[in-house]
């Protein structure tokens, strides 16, 4: 796909497989509120993202090494080592798992906006041939 679209579809594509994967994290954290010690968990991209995408582009062939780069991604999952002020030791904080879930349903729909505007310019493009 990146032979006609370039990097910046796939970074795109990525980005929203990754915040869909953090999205059912915390989802999942909040399923499992009652659960007895119960730790929750986060996804982390973007720092190792940027880079990642950051070192390649010192390289040679830099379209193709950004699109390994890109393509090379996974997310990193963690639990968090917070003590719980609950007696069953669980520590999901139900407010900060609905703020993230709201955050990433925002980034989420803002890279499908995105994407959706770069191949609506593409096809304008294209139809002016």
């Amino acid at each position: 796909m990146s032979l006609f679209y370039g990097n910046g579809v796939a970074l795109t594509e990525k980005t929203l497989d990754l915040l869909w994967g953090r999205q059912n994290l915390t989802v999942n954290n909040i399923a499992n509120v009652d659960t007895p010690n119960y730790k929750s968990k986060y996804l982390t991209f973007e720092n190792e993202l940027l880079h990642r995408i950051s070192t390649a582009e010192q390289g040679g062939r830099k379209k193709v090494a950004i699109g390994n780069a890109i393509q090379s991604q996974r997310a990193r999952i963690h639990s968090t080592k917070n003590e719980s002020s609950r007696l069953d030791g669980n520590n999901v904080d139900m407010d900060q798992e609905q703020v993230e879930l709201v955050k990433t349903t925002y980034a989420y729909q803002y890279m499908v906006n995105s994407v959706n505007n770069d191949l609506r310019r593409l096809m304008a493009a294209a139809k002016s041939f």
